[in-house]
C-alpha cells in the first residue's frame, strides 16, 4: 500500500521539481520589473512592455503548479469535483500562458545577445500555437465527455508548458562549454527541451492506452 502511494505521487513530485527552476527565474524577473534593475540588451524589451512577460510568468507558474495535481490518480479519484474545478481554471490560465508567449515572440525584439535566431523564432510560434490548440481540443473533448481524449490533449499541452523546466538541463552543455553558444546550438537546446517532454508524454499515453486495453480484455 505504501509503495502504491509513493508511485502515485512520484510523477507529480517530479513535475514540481522540474518546474522549480523556471518558476524561480520568473519570480526573479517579476521582482526586477517591479523594483527596478539595470537595463541591458537582454531585458530592455521587458521594461519597455512589462505586461506580457508578467502575464506569461504568472500564468505559466500557475499552470505548472496547479496542473501537477491533475496527474495524480489519487487526487482525481478522491477529489473529482476539485479536479474538475482545477480543469476549468487551468484551461484559461494555460491559454493566457501560450497566447502571451506568442505575443512576446511576435512583438518583442529578438535578443541577439541570447542567440535567438529565426529558427528558434519559428519553433516558438509552433509551440505556442500547438499548446493553444491542445488546450482547446482538451476542452472540446471534456465537453463531449471523451475523457480519454481530454486527458491526452491536456497531457500534451502540459508537456509543452513545462518545456522551460527541461530546457534548463538541455542547456547544460552550453554553460559547461561557453564556446558552443550560437544560434544553432541555442535553437537545438530549446527544441530538445520541448521534444523530450512531448516524447515522454506520448510514451505515457501509449502505456496508459495499453493498460486500459489490457483491463478491458480481462473484463
Amino acid at each position: 500500500m505504501l509503495t502504491q502511494i509513493k508511485n502515485n505521487w512520484l510523477i507529480p513530485v517530479g513535475l514540481l521539481i522540474l518546474s522549480f527552476i523556471p518558476i524561480s527565474a520568473g519570480i526573479f524577473r517579476v521582482v526586477q520589473l517591479g523594483f527596478g534593475a539595470v537595463i541591458a540588451e537582454e531585458n530592455a524589451r521587458f521594461f519597455a512592455a512589462p505586461l506580457p512577460v508578467v502575464l506569461h510568468i504568472v500564468s505559466s507558474s500557475l499552470f505548472c503548479t496547479l496542473g501537477v495535481a491533475q496527474f495524480c490518480s489519487d487526487f482525481r479519484r478522491e477529489h473529482l469535483n476539485l479536479h474538475r474545478l482545477f480543469g476549468r481554471v487551468l484551461i484559461p490560465i494555460g491559454l493566457a500562458a501560450s497566447i502571451s508567449g506568442l505575443w512576446m515572440t511576435l512583438y518583442y525584439p529578438r535578443a541577439t545577445v541570447n542567440f535567438d535566431g529565426p529558427v528558434l523564432y519559428g519553433v516558438r510560434l509552433m509551440v505556442g500555437l500547438g499548446m493553444s490548440l491542445f488546450l482547446v481540443f482538451g476542452l472540446i473533448a471534456a465537453r463531449r465527455q471523451k475523457f480519454a481524449n481530454h486527458r491526452a490533449w491536456m497531457t500534451r499541452a502540459f508537456a509543452l508548458g513545462l518545456g522551460a523546466g527541461t530546457q534548463v538541463f538541455t542547456h547544460i552543455p552550453l554553460f559547461v562549454f561557453p564556446s558552443l553558444w550560437g544560434e544553432t546550438s541555442r535553437a537545438l537546446c530549446m527544441i530538445a527541451g520541448w521534444s523530450i517532454n512531448i516524447a515522454v508524454a506520448e510514451w505515457i499515453l501509449i502505456l496508459h492506452r495499453r493498460r486500459s486495453a489490457f483491463f478491458q480484455q480481462l473484463s
